[in-house]
């Protein structure tokens, strides 16, 4: 495809708007717009130079013939409704995490899209945001030898209003743990190249939206919780959330531990850390006493390509740049719908574990051989 390519806004909430910033970024040309709610069609029209059609509807747009591709940035329980519609097309289709809310939803939009001629991306912008994305380039070329850990740590602030507080209810989100997480738990799976085996979870609401209401009904979501997610080859993962702890200098904190050496990313100041264990190989290492920061390299990642940093340290501009490339080139997706449904699978397992007392098999979550 060598004509510019033609997007179809579907759902202009923050994250949509995010998009659109994107794509004016790389040149790009968004045609028709969806939503529902008037204002934030509004917000999306006062991004745009050019006026796109506008639409209150996904399926006047999809018919509409306007698009090339697809991003979809609706609230996470209706992407089920607005895919299975997608789906039908031939458009290239950009989904916002999570993909589903529900395992049965996800399984149905894998075998749905089966045989389509457009792809279908799930968007998990994590992994390219230039620290993490240089981290998990050296961890994969042997950087720090065969990988044993993760350790990822997000301590932020409290969910961010949305349009009619949707995103209050777990119903409505999926858990925190999917809403949230699953960027994380589908970055475990690729730093590692495993899928997950089994899950054990502790957390709970503790602080955040304890005093809210909405309609009578009190807000259910979770906002902290510790996650440990082992894998078959005995490699693990843990996730350390707190949503009540705004008062970080770097909020995003990723580690990745192997047998040889030990690489740290964290955000925002986009430090990367590398350091390698001195007589590695021998069998049993003592090499520097650990905390003097001896023979670890300190650098400063960035990508000086990228012209709309935006809300993901450039991660949807980089993301963006290789759905675009994958559409011109007739190449598959990097992030497939199996992914994204791991990755919520992986959550909803989470949560199960927090509301039994007990691990999970991930075998309890989805179909066997998956």
């Amino acid at each position: 495809m060598t004509a510019p390519i033609r997007y179809g806004i579907i759902g202009c909430g923050s994250m949509g708007r995010e998009h659109i910033e994107n794509i004016l970024a790389l040149g790009g040309r968004v045609a028709a717009i969806a939503d529902p709610h008037a204002p934030s069609r509004d917000a999306a029209l006062a991004l745009l130079p050019d006026a796109p059609q506008v639409f209150e509807h996904h399926q006047p747009l999809l018919d509409s013939g306007l698009s090339d591709a697809l991003v979809i940035a609706t609230p996470n329980f209706t992407h089920v409704d607005v895919m299975r519609a997608a789906l039908k097309t031939d458009l290239h289709i950009l989904v916002e995490k999570p993909l589903v809310t529900r395992i049965e939803d996800g399984l149905e939009l894998v075998e749905r899209a089966g045989g389509r001629k457009g792809i279908v991306w799930v968007a998990q912008e994590y992994r390219y945001m230039p620290p993490v994305a240089e981290m998990i380039r050296i961890a994969h070329e042997g950087g720090v030898g065969r990988l044993h850990q993760v350790a990822i740590r997000e301590h932020r602030e409290p969910f961010y209003p949305k349009v009619g507080d949707w995103n209050r209810f777990s119903a409505n989100t999926g858990g925190t743990l999917v809403e949230k997480c699953c960027h994380y738990f589908n970055l475990m799976d690729h730093i590692l190249r495993e899928k997950p085996v089994r899950v054990f979870a502790s957390g709970g609401q503790r602080v955040n939206h304890l005093d809210e209401e909405y309609g009578g009904r009190r807000p259910d979501i979770l906002d902290s919780a510790y996650v440990i997610v082992e894998y078959g080859s005995g490699a693990r993962a843990m996730l350390d959330l707190c949503m009540f702890a705004e008062n970080s200098t770097d909020n995003e904190h990723v580690v990745v531990v192997g047998d040889a050496g030990k690489l740290e990313s964290l955000l925002p100041s986009l430090t990367l850390r590398h350091g390698r264990r001195e007589d590695w190989g021998r069998r049993e290492v003592w090499g520097q006493p650990s905390g003097t920061g001896k023979g670890v390299s300190v650098r400063r990642v960035w990508d000086t390509n990228i012209k709309y940093p935006g809300q993901h340290f450039g991660a949807s501009y980089i993301e963006h740049q290789h759905f675009a490339d994958a559409i011109r080139r007739g190449a598959p997706p990097e992030i497939t719908l199996e992914e994204g449904l791991s990755s919520v699978a992986t959550g909803l397992a989470a949560h199960r574990s927090i509301d039994t007392g007990l691990p999970v098999e991930m075998s309890d979550m989805l179909p066997a051989g998956w």
